[in-house]
């Protein structure tokens, strides 16, 4: 358990929060757990849909890694922006720092950077405004974030019906699988070799999700790992021309097609309740047909008397 002076940048490298109220809840309680929050988000110089101009986003980047009192730099909140700034971020800059990054959804963004650029790791857990802001927060959501960033190991066990049995150990990467098609291609997108991809999305359709793992399997990617985990995969809607279509028939498509085990069931997405996971942590994944557990390793950590 961290209980000691942690030091914490919030930063807002993507969308911007319109809910103030939420911001002072998260900001509250991580000061109740312990830390020394340093709030480089100012709610008065949102621009657009964002947490400020692409020069003033990348400023409070810069800000939460310079801080020589921060040891953690988490995000506002996910949305939409870090594209816009990934041409412009000095990652050597960032891994330098020694800070951990942490968020999800966009922020997937960063977190490949980060990787392919310097193999610095991050991680993939709560966000200021929707997580630690919440009006009831989710005790299991924030309770995996501390017990993970308190390391040395972490471990996540998930019930999980129907999967393929497995036993796999790599590199576990992923995140939102809609950033992480957009990068495919581009000079932030790691070329990691017997992996293990965790995904999720929002508000994408079956067959949306489909075309992006079959874009990530006709582009070589999927082929380099040893298994794909499906994280949360809602708020979309079925419509009366999909005849069928959802998303246990695209599951069964992908499980027929893809070249690796497919795995459902991980708690991870745009849900409350969700686990944090190291992005390029060592993984051994095992699974049967009743559930399936993640021991992580080998990842930085923060460990405070």
């Amino acid at each position: 358990m961290i209980t000691s002076r942690l030091g914490v940048a919030i930063v807002a490298p993507a969308g911007y929060t319109p809910d103030q109220a939420a911001v002072a809840r998260g900001i509250a309680r991580l000061e109740a757990h312990g830390c020394l929050v340093h709030n480089y988000y100012d709610p008065n110089a949102v621009h657009q849909r964002f947490g400020g101009t692409d020069e003033a986003r990348l400023a409070q980047l810069y800000a939460g890694a310079d801080d020589p009192d921060v040891q953690l730099v988490m995000a506002v909140r996910g949305g939409y922006g870090l594209t816009r700034l990934l041409p412009h971020i000095d990652f050597e800059r960032l891994a330098a720092s020694g800070k951990l990054f942490v968020g999800y959804s966009d922020i997937t963004a960063l977190q490949m950077g980060l990787y392919t650029k310097t193999g610095a790791l991050s991680y993939a857990g709560p966000l200021l405004a929707g997580d630690f802001g919440a009006e009831e927060p989710c005790d299991f959501t924030l309770a995996q974030f501390w017990d993970c960033l308190a390391g040395p190991t972490h471990r996540i066990v998930e019930e999980a019906s129907g999967n393929p049995r497995v036993d796999v150990a790599g590199t576990i990467w992923g995140g939102n699988l809609a950033m992480l098609a957009s990068l495919l291609g581009t000079e932030w997108f790691p070329r990691i070799e017997g992996g293990i991809l965790f995904v999720e999305d929002i508000a994408e359709h079956p067959y949306r999700v489909e075309r992006m793992l079959l874009q990530l399997m006709q582009a070589g990617v999927l082929g380099r790992q040893q298994a794909l985990v499906l994280g949360d995969f809602s708020g979309y809607k079925l419509g009366a021309m999909d005849n069928g279509y959802d998303f246990d028939a695209m599951l069964a498509h992908l499980r027929a097609t893809l070249p690796i085990p497919v795995l459902t069931g991980l708690s991870f997405g745009h849900v409350p309740r969700r686990v944090t996971i190291p992005f390029g942590a060592q993984a051994r994944l095992r699974s049967d047909a009743a559930d399936f557990t993640l021991a992580l390793s080998d990842y930085p950590t923060l460990r405070h008397a």
